[in-house]
């Protein structure tokens, strides 16, 4: 503590301890010093103990301290040090410090207080202060009991440039967020380009901001312009720019960007000036807008330039705005990519639903026509049936009569699945528990089985199969219980004749059953002269790519086995 504490003192007090640069008080008849800050502990190194050790001569390079014992006795009793010396830290590093002294009490010593100023890092400063360049400074005054008053002063110039580069940073970034923001919440390139320009002249402060496109032939358009009120407005007119054609901004397609703080010590071309007075321009910023080619192809090609126009006079360009522009033509990049998928994903669409229409109206077509080649199928097979039905009309022999019957039913189970085919609102879908039921009643019907003799039942899955697949199981139903009916039931017998077709895992089994008397033991079926169960073998193995297994207990059952297929 440096004196006892009032309320002027406390201040003081205050103050030293927790000024941020070194302060120090010391004996003026010994050079011994007598208080220290922490400042000046961060700063050099040395304990508050050590310091209280230790005279002002000790923290001067060796070299310097004759200069300064000549300075002090040339003093005599006015010790005052302001002024730029040299300094050596404990560590041995040598800086550079600016101080400032002044005469106060200090517990009857004769003292003075330092404060210490390190301008190792402000040379280049001081360099631009004789240059005439102004520095911010903070000053405090510390008003003392006995009337005197300290005035210290600290360099704020690198804070406020400092201070200065995070509000540009902060308004850079908030100009980010905003692009960023509008290309998420708008597809419309034309809404995110206007908005673009409007928000970028407003930051820079800037009398025109425009968004130039390049076509195939490097002949540019105005897609979207902000223009300050009273300046030419460029949107509207019919440019008439030949500079590019004829190669002028060849670095611009390379990805080079430009601050013209005046366009008549730029180097530019005599066209490329022509152009800019047209529209008042002084001086610009320009930055290409640059689009990949491909994700296989990592280069990339102008697609057009962001520009800033200053109209009012000549203007010199900070680096930060040229990176801002360039900042926000990465953000109008993706803008254009964005919206260039969207039109190519819309004219894919349109194509898409073209497509569609043209292939629904060639399947209507295709459906049409296979519904009527179904018909015709269908009919030439009832007229087959009615041949044979006439011809059997003029046969005495019942066997013969018989076989033409047979025939008939086995004409009709194919008969059946065309007609099926064709009245389906599905021509692909046939309706198997449908065609089953029709088959079977078609075939009572044929063997004039009275009614309530013979019961039939079935139970059919939604299965799947495939005209070839339909056409054989309807024969193979057909022969079975054709023989059931022929066979299984004789004197009027009474009895069940079922059918079962069930999904099976990828495999479709079909079950035929009857409670009848049975086939003979002695009887080899798939060694017979019975057409019907040759045939039914052939289909099964052959057509169907099946199993069949035969089993004899309370009756008659067959098991057939195949393969799902895909329809056809």
């Amino acid at each position: 503590m440096l004196f006892p504490e009032n309320e002027s003192q406390r201040s003081f007090n205050l103050l030293f301890s927790k000024n941020p640069n070194p302060m120090w008080v010391y004996n003026q008849n010994n050079l011994k010093f007598l208080d220290v800050n922490e400042a000046a502990v961060v700063h050099y190194g040395y304990s508050r103990e050590e310091f209280l050790q230790m005279r002002i001569t000790d923290i001067h390079p060796s070299e310097d301290v004759p200069i300064l014992l000549e300075y002090l006795e040339q003093k005599h009793s006015n010790l005052d040090l302001t002024g730029r010396w040299r300094h050596q830290r404990k560590d041995g590093k040598i800086i550079d410090v600016e101080i400032f002294t002044q005469t106060i009490d200090y517990n009857s010593y004769q003292t003075r207080l330092v404060h210490i100023r390190n301008i190792t890092e402000h040379k280049q400063i001081e360099k631009k202060v004789r240059d005439g360049r102004l520095l911010d400074t903070s000053w405090t005054n510390v008003y003392l009991s006995n009337g005197q008053i300290i005035s210290i002063g600290q360099d704020i110039t690198e804070r406020k440039q400092t201070e200065l580069a995070f509000k540009a940073q902060a308004e850079r970034e908030q100009l980010m967020r905003t692009v960023s923001q509008r290309i998420r919440q708008s597809l419309n390139l034309q809404d995110i380009l206007n908005a673009t320009v409007q928000e970028v002249r407003d930051l820079l402060e800037v009398d025109r901001v425009v968004v130039y496109q390049f076509d195939s032939k490097m002949i540019g358009t105005i897609m979207a312009e902000s223009v300050e009120p009273g300046w030419t407005v460029s949107l509207s007119v019919e440019i008439h720019d030949t500079c590019f054609q004829t190669g002028a901004g060849l670095e611009y397609y390379q990805g080079c960007k430009r601050a013209i703080a005046n366009i008549y010590e730029a180097g530019l071309t005599d066209c490329h000036i022509g152009l800019l007075e047209q529209f008042e321009v002084k001086a610009n910023l320009v930055v290409p807008i640059l689009l990949e080619v491909s994700s296989q192809n990592p280069g990339s090609h102008i697609w057009g330039l962001l520009i800033a126009h200053q109209c009012s006079g000549f203007r010199e360009w900070e680096e930060n705005q040229l990176d801002l522009l360039d900042q926000v033509t990465v953000q109008l990049a993706i803008a254009i990519q964005q919206s260039s998928i969207l039109e190519q994903a819309k004219t894919e669409l349109v194509q898409r639903q073209k497509a569609q229409t043209k292939l629904k109206t060639a399947l209507a077509e295709k459906e049409v026509l296979l519904k009527e080649v179904h018909h015709r199928v269908k009919n030439n097979l009832q007229i087959v049936s009615s041949l044979l039905q006439l011809q059997s009309q003029t046969l005495k022999d019942p066997e013969i009569i018989k076989v033409f019957r047979e025939s008939q039913n086995r004409i009709e189970s194919i008969s059946l699945i065309h007609k099926n085919l064709y009245t389906s609102a599905n021509i692909g879908q046939i309706n198997v528990a449908d065609y089953i039921s029709n088959l079977a009643a078609n075939l009572l019907i044929s063997y004039q089985i009275c009614p309530g003799k013979i019961a039939l039942e079935t139970d059919i899955d939604s299965v799947s199969l495939n005209i070839d697949q339909a056409i054989a199981c309807g024969l193979v139903i057909n022969e079975l219980i054709s023989n059931a009916l022929k066979h299984a039931f004789p004197n009027q017998q009474i009895g069940t004749i079922s059918i079962a077709l069930h999904n099976v895992g990828n495999s479709i089994e079909m079950t035929i059953r009857d409670n009848g008397i049975g086939l003979p033991d002695n009887l080899d079926w798939r060694n017979t002269d019975s057409l019907g169960l040759s045939l039914v073998h052939d289909l099964v193995t052959e057509q169907l790519e099946g199993d069949i297994t035969l089993e004899r207990n309370h009756g008659t059952v067959f098991k057939i086995k195949f393969t799902q297929l895909t329809l056809h």
